[in-house]
């Protein structure tokens, strides 16, 4: 399956995706661009899972993913996957603002279900 490259190399992409699902996960709520938006709410869903099936070996991926940030690992595993226990994927919204004013991209906000 193929991903959207976002107009940076692996390096900087990997790091950005991961920095605003940090983010997603910390305030529960963010603004961004919409095709970053279902990047992130792909790589966000895939972190749900893993915090679902809670093991070590998920808490090690997802601890990896999310750059070694302890305190989003720890919100994912003990706040955010009990929460959708009962759940089948769809943990995110997408909600469409108006264009960004200097390159009129489309704007959106991303928040948990």
């Amino acid at each position: 399956m193929g991903y959207r490259k976002l107009g940076v190399d692996n390096k900087h992409r990997r790091s950005m995706l991961a920095n605003l699902t940090i983010s997603l996960i910390m305030n529960e709520r963010i603004t961004t661009t919409e095709t970053r938006a279902k990047e992130v709410r792909r790589c966000f869903d895939k972190l749900v899972t893993y915090g679902k099936n809670g093991s070590l070996v998920s808490r090690r991926k997802a601890c990896a993913f999310l750059m070694n940030n302890k305190e989003a690992t720890k919100k994912l595993f003990e706040e955010i996957a009990p929460r959708y226990e009962q759940r089948n994927g769809g943990y995110t919204r997408i909600l469409k603002l108006d264009e960004r004013r200097g390159d009129d991209a489309l704007m959106v906000i991303i928040e948990l279900v």
